[in-house]
């Protein structure tokens, strides 16, 4: 049988992980309203290119 207490103290977080958390919580993310923006931006310059190729 497994012996969780020795486990545990033989356990060393994986680096990785720790970096993928820091990443992750040190990182500006965008909101949803930030994201319609944006796309609607994007959308809008598309039809104007559209208009313009015509």
């Amino acid at each position: 049988m497994l012996n969780f207490e020795e486990e545990l103290k033989k356990f060393k977080p994986s680096l990785e992980i720790q970096d993928a958390e820091d990443i992750i919580y040190n990182r500006d993310l965008d909101d949803m309203s930030d994201v319609l923006v944006k796309l609607l931006k994007e959308a809008k310059e598309e039809a104007d290119t559209a208009k313009r190729t015509k």
